[in-house]
């Protein structure tokens, strides 16, 4: 029976394999037309801002964001890095380390990092350190939006001054037309009452919302702003990229998709999924 077993687990990585050819990964544009890495970054380069969307836990896609980042980085493109895994009242911290004010090991103590910090992103923000890159902590402080969470979005209002300098300018414009929220309230409306999920998904947008003006905030003249965030938070064109041309009508923004694949093969629906979609193996390292 062993040998058996063996046997068929033999079998079953030969097909996965010859099913990808042994291929990390494949980029498209959203008419399924495939890209070398060398097209996709001539593109994307033309752009104010890239919205980079990511499994928060795909090695090969952590890899292809540090490889972005150099590549554009290669063609003298003045860079602003941000993400969605650093919070807005961290940024003060995050300067000081970068002006060589806070010695590492105390940067990454007092840090709210996530627990793939180390493998994941320390790469791109020590990137962002020895090219003098601009890195912004884009996202909403966690309590905050564990308010909007419990109590809605308009318990933002009792905050003090200083702790709405954080997130989004108030009032947070909210809507379930926005791509994207009308598909996790019906995903949250099975677990709970309507208002609670209805909170839930007003959570998801003070993120969105909070990440868009920081990033908005930070744009330069002659640079491109890479932003890294949850593939929910800009598929489809809605999330960040939503409140961007909400604020914006004619910011140059794309953005990037991620989908797990078992042969790489471009289908019908990716079409609506970005402007460039990345296809990964389903079977890729999972760093947790």
């Amino acid at each position: 029976m062993k040998n058996a077993l063996s046997i068929l687990f033999a079998f079953m990585v030969t097909i996965s394999f010859a099913q990808t050819n042994g291929i990390a990964y494949k980029i498209y544009d959203q008419k399924g037309k495939e890209l070398s890495f060398e097209k996709f970054i001539k593109n994307t380069s033309k752009n104010e801002v890239l919205l980079f969307g990511e499994y928060h836990n795909n090695s090969i896609i952590h890899w292809l964001q540090l490889q972005t980042l150099k590549a554009l980085k290669t063609q003298e493109q003045n860079l602003v890095i941000g993400s969605e895994m650093f919070e807005t009242d961290n940024q003060l911290l995050i300067d000081e380390y970068f002006l060589g004010m806070v010695k590492q090991s105390n940067f990454e103590k007092e840090m709210k990092l996530w627990n793939n910090y180390s493998t994941d992103y320390k790469p791109i923000l020590e990137f962002a350190y020895e090219t003098n890159s601009k890195f912004v902590a884009t996202n909403i402080p966690r309590r905050y939006a564990s308010i909007v969470s419990s109590k809605g979005l308009d318990y933002l209002d009792s905050l003090s001054e200083e702790a709405k300098s954080y997130i989004a300018p108030l009032p947070i414009k909210f809507g379930l037309e926005i791509p994207g929220y009308q598909e996790m309230l019906k995903m949250m409306g099975m677990h709970g009452d309507e208002s609670k999920s209805i909170n839930f998904v007003a959570a998801q947008a003070s993120k969105d919302a909070t990440m868009a003006h920081f990033i908005e905030k930070n744009l330069k003249p002659n640079s491109i702003f890479v932003h890294f965030n949850g593939d929910f938070h800009s598929k489809e064109f809605g999330g960040i990229y939503w409140y961007l041309k909400r604020n914006n009508v004619d910011l140059k923004v794309e953005t990037i998709a991620v989908v797990e694949s078992e042969n790489f093969e471009f289908e019908k629906d990716y079409e609506k999924l970005g402007n460039y979609i990345i296809l990964i193996p389903t079977d890729m390292t999972k760093t947790y």
